[in-house]
């Protein structure tokens, strides 16, 4: 290579002459070779087809120095400081970004948990075997519309607005039928629904999944330095959420012009204590500013009396909506659907009274009766099941009773005593059955009944193991006509009251024995007279008079 370059640089440093004499240019190849030479080694030039040699440059003195030190330690902090600066604004833009992005998206997707079609009502779909439709015939056939639901149907579509509202009555009297018949008529337009629970973490939890909401725990903004919500209870989660909530309600009332429907079931299974209490406050706060604003309606559904004591004491626009049995000509008609329903069956009016006479008009019970394939024996079972689980509850054990069960004995002599004041009752009454109304049974006022069972804070327990009722006006009655039935079959079992009698003696016995003190002295003068005076911190015991042993011996 370098042998071909002197040679290059040889040619076309002289002139090249053809035969003639003329000047001849240079070869291509020659060109090609001259052009890459070093800096060092000087460049060739053309000009009019010529090639020329450029000597190089002459080295460089030491007073034509480049920039100094100062000046390009300057140069390259300005340009880390800029590339700082230009990395410092991305970083902060894309920040700022995806926290606006985020908090858009929570909404959107609390907002798309409200429009048509609902996960509850694809369940409850699947369980009951019956299509999610608007149909009014599926509804005809697969579900006996209560006088209730009208009004029902008026609330979760969001006509009834100004209240907040609370479904009470007995386990398996309707109540969420009815509310799941009123989602299914609108598809869940504008309906969240979901079930409560005692632990308030997975209260919180069932909020989220049925809001779509998941409490910033997707949020990853800590990557860009964005601080998200601090670590903090499942109270103040619940709080968030609810702030989320009323902003999509604004939006949507702005758009469709009524209010969203929240759902709330089973609230009977929120723990009575400090806890439960914050989170019913908490609820009942936010009914109350969005009842009257008419931004969201929400709806408690609950099977026990204490959840509307604690609702009442704070009530301003709550409504209460007590479901009791169905009357007779309903329970009749909706078992003879059943009936037909899955057997294929028609009743005869004589069979559906009897089945009527045992289970009442409950709606669970003449389920279970219908798809029955014996159907009087599935009223006995049942029963038998009412009074099994009563007097495992709440029998009594009569006068040999140890005392270390005094305080159990107490509560279950009291259930006892209330039960039979019930059976008893009815001899006052002027009628228990009615032909139209069907079963009329015995019941006291709340504070009549704690006066009878001698305490005050038994009954609520009670409600809530379904041995007794308390409904929306304070009235205590049996759970249902199954139950009372069993009151009436223990209470005329032979020696029934007197087994009563010796148990309620044998707790009055043990309290007397326990509130009895015995005092033993000693070293006392035979023949003196002692006075026992009480003092501070026990007992004084002091001689009076003394006389003499060979006066006594007189």
């Amino acid at each position: 290579m370098r042998l071909m370059m002197r040679r290059a640089a040889a040619i076309a440093s002289h002139e090249l002459t053809g035969c003639a004499g003329t000047r001849l240019p240079p070869p291509r190849w020659v060109r090609q070779l001259a052009t890459t030479r070093s800096r060092n080694s000087g460049t060739v030039q053309e000009t009019s087809g010529q090639a020329s040699w450029t000597s190089p440059p002459p080295p460089r003195n030491d007073g034509d120095a480049g920039p100094s030190l100062a000046a390009k330690m300057a140069e390259a902090a300005a340009t880390s400081f800029a590339s700082i600066v230009i990395l410092g604004a991305g970083f902060g833009i894309a920040a700022y970004v995806y926290h606006q992005s985020y908090k858009y998206f929570v909404l959107k997707k609390m907002a798309n948990a409200f429009e048509p079609g609902d996960p509850v009502l694809d369940l409850a779909a699947m369980g009951k075997n019956f299509p999610v439709s608007k149909a009014a015939a599926a509804a005809a056939t697969h579900w006996i519309a209560r006088p209730e639901q009208h009004l029902v149907d008026e609330i979760i579509a969001g006509r009834e607005v100004g209240h907040y509202h609370l479904f009470i009555g007995d386990k398996g009297a309707g109540k969420s039928s009815m509310l799941l018949e009123a989602m299914r008529k609108i598809d869940g337009d504008g309906v969240a629904m979901f079930e409560a629970h005692p632990d308030l973490e997975i209260f919180r939890i069932r909020l989220g999944k049925a809001l779509d909401y998941e409490f910033h725990e997707d949020y990853i903004g800590a990557y860009f330095s964005e601080r998200g919500p601090r670590d903090t209870t499942a109270l103040l989660d619940i709080e968030r959420a609810l702030n989320k909530l009323e902003k999509v309600a604004l939006r949507r009332r702005s758009k469709v012009g009524r209010p969203l429907v929240l759902i709330v079931n089973q609230m009977h299974l929120i723990r009575d204590d400090e806890d439960g209490k914050d989170l019913i406050e908490l609820l009942q706060q936010r009914a109350e500013q969005w009842a009257a604003s008419g931004l969201v309606t929400m709806v408690f559904n609950s099977d026990d009396y204490w959840i509307y004591e604690k609702l009442k004491q704070l009530a301003a626009r709550l409504e209460v909506l007590t479901v009791v049995d169905l009357p007779k000509a309903q329970a009749t008609a909706a078992l003879k659907n059943y009936r037909q329903r899955h057997c294929g069956e028609t009743l005869s009016q004589d069979v559906l009274e009897q089945i009527y006479d045992r289970v009442g008009g409950r709606l669970n019970f003449l389920n279970r009766v219908a798809k029955s394939n014996d159907m009087l024996a599935t009223c006995d079972k049942i029963l038998e099941v009412e009074k099994t689980w009563f007097l495992n509850q709440c029998w009594i054990l009569g006068a040999e009773m140890d005392d270390d069960v005094m305080d159990q004995q107490k509560w279950a002599a009291a259930a006892v005593v209330l039960a039979t004041a019930l059976v008893d009752k009815e001899t006052e009454m002027d009628s228990t059955y009615d032909p139209e109304l069907g079963h009329v049974l015995p019941s006291f006022a709340l504070h009549k009944a704690q006066q009878i069972m001698t305490r005050s804070d038994f009954v609520r327990a009670l409600d809530r193991l379904n041995l007794f009722s308390i409904t929306s006006d304070a009235q205590v009655r049996a759970s249902s006509v199954p139950m009372h039935l069993a009151f009436k079959q223990i209470v005329s079992e032979p020696g029934f009251r007197q087994h009563l009698q010796a148990t309620i003696d044998r707790i009055a016995a043990i309290e007397s024995l326990g509130r009895t003190r015995e005092l033993v002295a000693k070293d006392l003068t035979l023949g003196g007279t002692y006075e026992i005076r009480r003092a501070k911190g026990g007992v004084d015991v002091a001689l009076r008079e003394q006389r003499d042993e060979a006066e006594d011996g007189v």
